[in-house]
């Protein structure tokens, strides 16, 4: 039988899957879809929301009025029953009809409906956008005036039969209004939410007109638990008048309404946990990949809630480590990486620096006066950055640290800010290899190189406002002599004999030369220089 080692078939088939559910669900849709076609989906959605909302409502209703609620004696003989039904029938299919063409226009219609601006492919106005984010509202408040209206109409004709049965059935009917209402909030938010993801993205919304998490919740429970409450009501007012209620009708009827709350409770609140515990998982996923390092990731915005202010905080969290990540990559090409980290890792940086022990490589090219008075200053340049290219790839494979560049210069330390046991044959082998690199890879120029070693002060100089991390000591002023004297000489490396002598086996690819004083300095300087 084949395995797989742990988490290899969750991460290899599910987790692109997860990842487009977590941060773009089919519901919304691609953000490159034409605005038209937008329409149309949206218009589906919408149109299958408020039919559901009303098939829930009804059968709330039915379900209620034939075996819930208890009827007055002498009713249930009558055509009470088959009229209302009858009358039920035709006023659900037109008020069905009149919802939905009545809920179009709410949120297509007119300068700020959704198709003056989807259409057209632009980016929605302020008012605009506030349309659609109050679009399940404005069709809350269509069901809420259909279902009230029902509401008077089935009292009305049911007081021929009986007040106590009006009463009854428009308490049922209202009952029905409220489950309708409510599911039509929660689905037409689900309905809408490619729209409402469009307008998010063109901008913010004043949200003080825009409902969010608790009327969400609130919704979801008057349609699955407040509305049985209000049939436990209903029944409870019915017995307080002459309608006798026998225990078996009792019985259904707390079945009904238990049932009922149980199976719309249920549905319910999984769309409401849904709607919000989705854009939860989108920014959990983002999470997730900038914890793994992907600073370029980011979240789709469609809930039109405070989780859509979630959503859009997590963009602009992103954004900003992004800006921080670019700012802190080119802070470290400015000052070299190890330099820099250093510096992000400090507190207060202060001025000041330690002593520390160090090998310095100094570079600069030879008849650089000369270069830049011949040759076009683009190709200049263009030459001197082929040349940098190569000092930093010698001196980054020895574990060395570019401290700056001067015009036509480099300086390079071994041993700051980082400790490097091997110093000096770091900086010697370096010096070998730039010299190689120069030669082969680098026409047009010459440069000279020298090395140094010994004790150095490391860290800020400058101001309080503007300082960097530098090495100073007599080391680097030797380095750069050298680099004077190799200038003059057909080979173009020389170091000190001190380096040498105790850079260990790298020491033995180097010869002693003569002794003498540099300037700058009182003390003599053994010369040396690579074999061959």
């Amino acid at each position: 039988m084949k395995t797989y080692p742990p988490m290899t078939f969750m991460t290899t088939r599910y987790r692109a899957l997860l990842d487009r559910w977590a941060s773009h669900p089919w519901l919304i849709g691609d953000a490159a879809t034409p605005g038209r076609t937008l329409v149309r989906r949206v218009r589906f959605f919408t149109l299958v929301a408020i039919a559901t909302a009303n098939a829930v409502g009804a059968i709330v209703v039915v379900c209620f009025a034939v075996w819930a609620l208890p009827k007055p004696d002498g009713v249930d003989g009558t055509s009470a029953l088959p009229v209302n039904l009858a009358l039920g029938g035709a006023y659900a299919a037109i008020a069905l009809a009149i919802g939905v063409i009545w809920g179009r226009r709410r949120i297509e219609r007119g300068p700020k409906g959704l198709r003056a601006w989807l259409e057209e492919d632009r980016a929605p106005t302020a008012a605009q956008r506030l349309r659609v984010l109050r679009a399940p509202l404005r069709i809350m408040f269509v069901q809420i005036v259909l279902w009230g209206l029902a509401t008077v109409l089935f009292t009305l004709v049911n007081l021929i039969y009986s007040p106590l049965l009006a009463l009854g059935v428009g308490m049922t009917v209202a009952l029905g209004g409220i489950t309708t209402s409510s599911a039509a909030y929660v689905l037409a938010e689900l309905a809408l939410r490619p729209v409402a993801s469009r307008a998010l993205a063109a901008g913010p919304v004043d949200r003080r007109f825009v409902p969010g998490v608790a009327l969400r919740w609130f919704l979801a429970w008057a349609l699955g638990t407040g509305a049985a409450i209000v049939g436990i009501v209903a029944v409870g007012i019915v017995a307080l008048t002459d309608v006798a209620i026998d225990e078996h009708t009792l019985a259904i009827t707390m079945i009904v309404l238990g049932g009922t709350a149980l199976a719309f409770g249920a549905v319910v609140s999984a769309l409401a946990a849904y709607a919000t515990v989705h854009p939860i998982a989108s920014i959990r996923r983002g999470l997730e990949r900038v914890g793994e390092g992907d600073f370029s990731a980011e979240v789709a915005v469609w809930d039109s809630t405070e989780m859509g202010l979630l959503q859009s905080g997590f963009n602009e969290m992103a954004a900003g480590l992004r800006e921080r990540e670019r700012i802190r990559d080119i802070f470290g090409r400015q000052v070299g990486h190890e330099a820099a980290r250093q510096a992000l890792a400090a507190e207060d940086p202060q001025l000041g620096g330690e002593l520390c022990e160090v090998a310095v490589l100094f570079v600069d090219v030879v008849g650089s006066t000369e270069l830049a008075a011949s040759r076009d200053p683009r190709e200049v340049v263009a030459l001197l950055n082929d040349f940098f290219a190569e000092v930093v790839e010698a001196v980054d494979a020895q574990g060395g640290w570019i401290n700056k560049f001067e015009g036509d210069a480099a300086l390079a330390i071994f041993g700051a800010p980082t400790p490097l046991p091997n110093r000096a044959a770091a900086a010697l082998a370096a010096a070998r290899d730039l010299d190689t690199r120069l030669r082969q890879r680098v026409s047009g120029l010459s440069a000279a190189i020298g090395v140094a070693s010994g004790t150095v002060v490391a860290g800020h100089v400058g101001a309080e406002s503007r300082f960097e991390y530098t090495v100073i000591g007599d080391p680097v002023n030797e380095a750069a002599r050298l680099t004077d004297l190799a200038k003059e000489r057909p080979v173009r490396v020389l170091a000190s004999g001190v380096t040498v002598a105790v850079a260990g086996d790298e020491g033995k690819r180097w010869q002693l030369g003569e002794s003498m004083t540099v300037r700058g300095r009182s003390q003599p300087t053994q010369l040396a220089s690579p074999l061959s």
